[in-house]
């Protein structure tokens, strides 16, 4: 996984990429292949905004989310990521693996 994070009209302390990088290391465990995420944090005032884009083989997911502080967004973000790719995952996965008619030509 690769996280990019920059600021807009925000200084991306050293603190802050930190932070992002501890949050958004769980994402991984929904995912097997190599992804990137790009995270944007600026200021909506009087919020903090953090916004993450996400690309996956070819996908592009995204998330946004604005709090009174700069962690407190970071942390909307994680949870709202986590429930993208947890959604994306069940897309992905083929729910069709039981007994069928029309698969095994049998239509009655």
């Amino acid at each position: 996984m690769q996280i990019q994070t920059y600021g807009h009209d925000v200084e991306v302390t050293p603190a802050l990429r930190e932070y992002v990088e501890t949050k958004l290391e769980r994402l991984g465990r929904h995912v097997e292949r190599p992804f990137e995420v790009r995270v944007q944090l600026c200021m909506d005032k009087p919020h903090h905004k953090a916004e993450a884009n996400l690309t996956l083989a070819g996908k592009a997911l995204h998330a946004d989310a604005s709090a009174v502080d700069m962690y407190a967004a970071i942390d909307l973000l994680a949870d709202k990521l986590d429930r993208l790719l947890l959604k994306h995952h069940k897309k992905q996965t083929d729910h069709h693996r039981g007994e069928n008619a029309a698969r095994d030509g049998s239509f009655g």
